[in-house]
């Protein structure tokens, strides 16, 4: 069975999901959330790992690690096997527990790239249709969010949610709980709010006002599609790193594939026949809207991120731009070629 390429190294930091096996249920009440707590508080100390964020849904989990020792693997695989035991002896159950192996997500440390991770795991409890945060429901507040933001009652019952969730370190990282001593808030308080007197009440305020103004901004679906968390520079250093002949890796090909904009950029220039500049802000230019969708699909960056790059374009005229090309490239062959030629320029530097 094809397995998931791995970035493991001293130092780094990882997003952790594992799920059940045909997102069966992996918690089936408290006392298996309890057992699993416990058995991260065991890893933190077996292994020397960082634990800086963890939430426990009932069919899967999520958690923010940092490894000094470069043993992600051994520390994971002994978790989810310690958690099988348990769960298998406890409820009877035959047969595996967790569905494959664990997925991990390297994370760049520096900015604000974990903080930002933190608040996706952290915001998990709330992701139910109940509260308006149903994959739907996401769609649509992205779509069309009044400028208000949420309504109020839906606000609050959100909030409610998030504050009382007892299975995340969020209470302790909001204030609402005692936080344990295996678990490490002060890095992310750091990043989040460097010169707060209280750094509890502003980590707070950052992750809830994402609540208040609507859970929009694309965080769900950049975090869960990832295969690298941080800026060009991180995922460029990381793409270097994967064997060319990475066999069985499932997703080494879409390493391979992160480029670097100013490469795509250099790319189109060179069959436009101009230098970036004396197209960059046409609105509607091909060489433009083709170099912006190809950042779009093939960098790795957000809008915004794809948008400081070009040159300070807004969101909204990346979005636009990325829309348009795609519109185009269905009808026109002649630039559905040029695409194709600029696309065949960018794979060489694989080879």
């Amino acid at each position: 069975m094809a397995r998931q390429l791995r970035h493991h190294y001293a130092g780094g930091w990882y997003h952790i999901t594992s799920r059940g096996m045909g997102r069966m249920a992996i918690f089936i009440d408290d006392r298996d959330r309890e057992h699993f707590v416990e058995l991260l508080s065991e890893m933190v100390g077996r292994y020397g790992v960082v634990l800086h964020a963890y939430v426990l849904m009932d069919n899967h989990y999520h958690l923010l690690i940092e490894t000094p020792a470069a043993n992600a693997s051994r520390a994971l695989q002994w978790l989810n096997l310690s958690h099988s035991m348990w769960f298998k002896t406890r409820h009877g159950h035959a047969g595996s527990v967790f569905q494959a192996r664990f997925k991990s997500i390297p994370v760049e440390d520096a900015g604000s790239w974990a903080l930002t991770c933190s608040v996706y795991i952290h915001l998990n409890p709330v992701r139910i249709k109940a509260l308006g945060l149903g994959k739907e429901d996401r769609a649509r507040e992205k779509a069309a969010l009044p400028p208000e933001g949420p309504p109020k009652e839906l606000v609050r019952a959100r909030l409610a949610k998030l504050r009382g969730y007892r299975w995340s370190s969020y209470r302790a990282y909001a204030g609402y709980a005692p936080s344990p001593e295996w678990l490490t808030c002060a890095t992310l308080w750091e990043r989040c709010c460097p010169a707060a007197e209280d750094p509890k009440m502003e980590y707070r305020r950052h992750l809830e006002d994402y609540l208040r103004q609507g859970v929009g901004k694309d965080l769900f679906a950049r975090i869960s599609a990832a295969v690298a968390i941080g800026g060009a520079a991180f995922v460029e250093n990381l793409r270097k790193r994967v064997p060319r002949r990475a066999r069985g890796e499932t997703n080494a090909r879409a390493w391979r594939r992160m480029l670097p904009f100013d490469e795509v950029v250099r790319a189109v220039e060179s069959v436009k026949g101009m230098g970036w500049a004396d197209f960059a802000e046409r609105r509607g230019d091909w060489g433009r809207d083709l170099a912006l969708y190809i950042g779009r699909m093939r960098c790795g960056l957000t809008l915004k991120e794809l948008g400081a790059q070009a040159g300070g374009l807004s969101v909204p005229a990346v979005a636009k731009a990325v829309e348009r090309m795609a519109a185009r490239l269905k009808n026109d062959k002649a630039l559905h070629r040029s695409a194709a030629h600029i696309l065949r320029l960018l794979e060489k530097r694989n080879v």
